[in-house]
């Protein structure tokens, strides 16, 4: 993986999607093994079911491709009630060529995970940017606690579409201070997509929000807007201090594998979710995550 070898992704998710405590440890060996890799640009992509995510990336994978740029996809899809497993919904949907060993899409069930992510989401995507130039984590659907996908990747896009009434219960549920993009899918709709891309802009204005893009697609052929998306997604990720993002991804993956071990009596016992955040905070920001899981462990340990 740290060289680059697409072909060993599968087997290091398999490592990293064993939740037993044995596969765990040897999630937290591969983890620290593989690195930081800032190269990559992680890439959020969120909205309720239905409103075109799936088909939006079949639109974008042609373009990264066409950029040489290697793409994994994490399609974090809901969980089959009866085995408990991915029902594979986002992966069957995304339209690519299986030969091309530049493009991995890989379907993760999110369990009794409420954030939108599966548990095993912020190790995945941390391996997979090693060896891929663009990691994108498709989650499940937006809803009051869904926000955390801001927390793993550089840039978050939040698709919307035409005629929904999704803007009054994205500004409700705070899913408004979420996007670096707003995308408004279906811009075939014609005035449909405009008035919710005015309703957008609006909404943005409201938070002082004015300088995220609002980008209209559609992806059905002809594909229109694909390029203003692709744009403005580098264009993000242009604008930030990418080293600082990581570090501050890997300290709330630190944090989020603590409390998931440890509950909230675990992050009591470290002082709270504060006091450990300021705790991760003070630690070499090169550290790994199993190394600051470790950090945690050993202040727990001492109280």
């Amino acid at each position: 993986m740290r060289q680059g070898d697409r072909g060993a992704a599968p087997a290091a998710l398999n490592v990293i999607e064993d939740r037993s405590p044995r596969g765990r440890d040897q999630a937290r060996a591969l983890l620290a093994a593989v690195g930081t890799d800032a190269r990559s640009h992680l890439i959020g992509l969120t909205g309720p079911p239905g409103a075109g995510k799936s088909s939006l990336l079949s639109a974008l994978l042609p373009l990264w491709r066409g950029s040489r740029r290697s793409v994994a996809v994490l399609a974090v899809d809901p969980s089959s009630k009866v085995s408990g497993g991915s029902l594979l919904g986002d992966r069957v949907r995304i339209q690519h060529d299986p030969r091309d060993d530049g493009v991995l899409i890989r379907s993760t069930a999110t369990g009794t995970r409420l954030g939108g992510l599966a548990e095993a989401t912020r190790d995945a995507a941390q391996a997979l940017a090693s060896a891929f130039d663009i990691v994108v984590v498709e989650t499940v659907g937006v809803g009051q606690s869904e926000t955390d996908v801001a927390e793993l990747c550089d840039t978050v896009a939040v698709i919307v579409q035409p005629g929904s009434g999704d803007t009054l219960q994205f500004l409700k549920a705070g899913i408004m201070e979420v996007p670096d993009v707003l995308v408004v899918t279906k811009a075939d709709m014609g005035d449909a997509a405009m008035r919710t891309r005015r309703d957008l802009a609006g909404a943005l204005r409201t938070l002082g929000s004015r300088q995220t893009p609002v980008v209209a697609v559609a992806s059905l052929p002809p594909p229109q807007g694909v390029d203003q998306l692709l744009e403005a997604l580098d264009a993000h990720r242009d604008s930030i201090d990418i080293e600082s993002a990581r570090a501050r991804m890997r300290r709330l993956a630190a944090l989020s594998h603590f409390a998931t071990e440890y509950g909230e009596h675990g992050l009591r016992e470290v002082g709270g979710r504060r006091a450990a955040e300021r705790r991760l905070a003070e630690e070499d920001p090169a550290r790994m995550v199993p190394e600051l899981v470790s950090v945690l462990e050993s202040a727990r340990d001492r109280r």
